[in-house]
């Protein structure tokens, strides 16, 4: 069957959705796909909302009938995937092919440790004592031990930690469980699927370093589609760096101290160590009284205390490796604590040596913790070494990958010069649909009263569109303070909306909350710019305050703009400016998510209008209507509005597809 017969009218599609209809870039983006596999290409193809790229790059790569790893950018988007999408596909054509989830090994109940949380009984909460019950249940009756699926537990509960392995704490072959391991029957599964669905960072993780078995998929494979690919360069910079946390080192001496416990309670040297080096690692937190993120060079003239504190749990590292060197043979468990010891030492000694000319040490203190990492500063040859290893097709789809409709950017960051590239614009009328908005009078965004006139100027659009609105923000502080300033208005209005604040609760709970509430007004950051669906008039507003350009503090992107610098090229109009109209975008593609939306965009930040660079991320934009004049935004909403209530537009097969686009 050609791909025209399958996209056509009176096609098989035509016969499962009523009401389909052939959408032409659709049709010409699975053509591409079909291309790009046939010749074991490179693809980058930018399709806007509404296209419907997920069907574009599933039935070519059903069809082909060869192995294929489908990587996404979320879980979310990825049990979608699996469970509806390709599944959907599949029956449509009447492919006989097998299809299998993958995740990381800390999303599946460990038999192991769900055992020894068990008999040690380490809880911090009452609701840990329940929880682990459903848990024990869970694996008793489940065949794949995934905990997005255990009924009654939210997948951020704490007891997950303990009963869930790492990489580090896995016993292997070694394991009493072995046989029954879910991990273990998630990647058999896999090997024997003909369509894999993983995210980037197993990807990453699992199959392209090879973490105990994965990477045998990939050799196997002979397509290989990215959806979300915008995401790729920073999480390829992840993986192709190093990062060590405390929370790692502090898992290594609890384990340490628990098997010791166990199998060498005459030596107690070694829980000894392992105490003292989780006490030396709570101190390396203490030096800070806040979050920071800085160089390896300027911690040593900012907080000089560092690196002395840094060098005791060094030490601590290294006497607690040299103990478990002794007593390793008396168990597996203490076995793989040395293994871990030896690692971190040579990581964290590794990281206090200098920063070379292709990498930045740099450390990250969160307000529970600190990460320190080894980040390289240039990906692509890395990332194009590796897609050129074996021959096979490489499919890179986003809705937002292009700047002005070029992909430079994209292609710089991942060294993909030689792929293919092509957009096709989203379907939706979106001069009849949304309005941007850029207000006038705006302080500039650096000011202290930058946030409040944000709110102020967004007032009046809450009122028009009774609430129903994200409020979008380039920082948490900005966040809080914008979070503040609503509250006081609603009150002072006399109006009791539900305001949602990111943070006081997880994201799906947070977003199932504001689709049941009328008048609802959602307060984020960004998390919520992008793989957000809420259709019709539940969002009928979108509020961003800033271009979102990357703190110029950060100490990845100062190496980086200083590398770029040196070759002569320009940080801002090279990195920084494209960065930020692909997040930009991003945040837009929120408003219109089906063909019947009427919305309104604002943007707070007036540098889209006034400066000379606004001009580039503004065209890169939805063709939207534009207005600085608040009655005309106001007037326009109301129209549209009006007309669409009207019209009723039912949905068609695109309103079930495209909800990740």
């Amino acid at each position: 069957m050609t791909l025209e017969e399958v996209f056509a009218d009176d096609g098989p599609f035509g016969a499962a959705f009523p009401g389909y209809k052939l959408r032409q870039p659709q049709l010409e983006m699975a053509q591409a796909v079909e291309r790009t596999i046939e010749a074991r290409g490179q693809l980058i193809a930018e399709a806007g909302t509404g296209t419907g790229k997920t069907f574009a790059y599933l039935v070519p790569a059903l069809l082909s009938g060869g192995k294929v790893i489908v990587s996404t950018g979320t879980k979310t988007l990825q049990d979608q995937l699996f469970n509806r999408d390709v599944p959907s596909v599949r029956d449509v054509l009447k492919v006989p092919a097998i299809i299998a989830l993958l995740k990381g090994r800390s999303n599946y109940v460990c038999h192991y440790h769900l055992a020894r949380a068990e008999h040690e009984g380490r809880f911090m909460r009452r609701e840990d004592i329940a929880d682990l019950q459903k848990v024990k249940r869970y694996a008793n009756t489940t065949g794949s031990g995934d905990k997005a699926a255990c009924p009654g537990v939210a997948e951020d509960a704490p007891i997950w930690a303990q009963v869930t392995s790492t990489r580090d704490n896995c016993l292997g072959q070694d394991c009493p469980n072995h046989k029954e391991c879910f991990v273990l029957k998630a990647r058999k599964d896999a090997q024997e699927a003909d369509i894999v669905v993983v995210n980037h960072h197993l990807f990453f993780a699992d199959v392209w370093l090879k973490d105990e078995g994965a990477g045998e998929l990939l050799p196997a494979c002979n397509t290989v589609i990215f959806d979300e690919a915008h995401q790729l360069p920073e999480v390829a910079s992840l993986f192709f760096g190093d990062t060590l946390t405390n929370g790692q080192i502090i898992e290594l001496a609890r384990d340490a101290r628990a098997e010791a416990l166990v199998v060498a309670k005459d030596f107690v040297m070694l829980p000894n160590a392992a105490e003292a080096l989780e006490k030396s690692v709570k101190d390396v937190r203490l030096i800070f009284k806040d979050t920071v993120r800085l160089p390896q060079h300027e911690l040593k003239e900012k907080f000089p205390s560092f690196f002395s504190q840094l060098v005791e749990m060094t030490g601590h590292i290294q006497h607690l490796t040299e103990l478990l060197a002794k007593q390793a043979e008396r168990g597996e468990g203490l076995e793989k604590c040395y293994k871990r010891a030896a690692e971190m030492l040579a990581l964290v000694e590794k990281w206090q040596k200098s920063d070379s000319a292709e990498t930045v040490h740099w450390l990250d203190v969160t307000q529970h913790g600190f990460l320190l990492h080894i980040t390289p500063l240039n990906i692509a040859d890395l990332f194009q070494k590796q897609v050129n290893l074996n021959p096979r097709a490489w499919i890179f789809a986003s809705a937002t990958l292009a700047v002005n409709h070029h992909f430079t950017h994209f292609q710089h960051e991942l060294g993909l010069w030689s792929a293919e590239t092509a957009t096709w614009d989203s379907p939706f009328d979106y001069k009849q649909q949304a309005v941007l908005y850029v207000p006038q009078d705006m302080p500039q965004p650096n000011t202290a009263e930058y946030t409040r006139a944000v709110v102020e100027k967004a007032w009046p659009l809450l009122q028009t569109t009774q609430g129903h609105a994200f409020l979008l923000f380039t920082s948490l502080r900005a966040m809080r303070e914008a979070h503040e300033i609503l509250l006081e208005k609603l009150k002072a209005a006399g109006l009791d909306w539900p305001v949602f604040l990111q943070g006081t609760g997880s994201r799906t709970e947070l977003l199932d909350q504001f689709r049941k509430e009328p008048n609802a007004i959602l307060v984020a950051s960004q998390t919520f710019w992008e793989g957000i669906d809420v259709r019709g008039e539940q969002l009928s507003l979108v509020v961003i305050d800033k271009l979102p350009f990357s703190p110029p503090d950060d100490p990845v992107l100062s190496a980086r703009m200083e590398q770029l610098t040196k070759a002569g090229r320009s940080p801002f109009m090279d990195y920084q400016l494209p960065n930020a109209t692909i997040t930009l975008k991003q945040g837009a593609g929120r408003l219109i998510r089906d063909e019947s939306d009427i919305g309104i965009l604002m943007i707070a930040d007036s540098r889209l209008v006034e400066k000379q660079y606004g001009k580039m991320i503004w065209k890169s934009l939805p063709p939207m209507y534009r207005s600085r004049d608040l009655a005309n935004v106001q007037k326009f909403y109301a129209v549209q509005r009006e007309k669409a209530r009207n019209n009723d537009v039912d949905g068609d097969m695109s309103t079930a597809e495209n909800q990740h686009n």
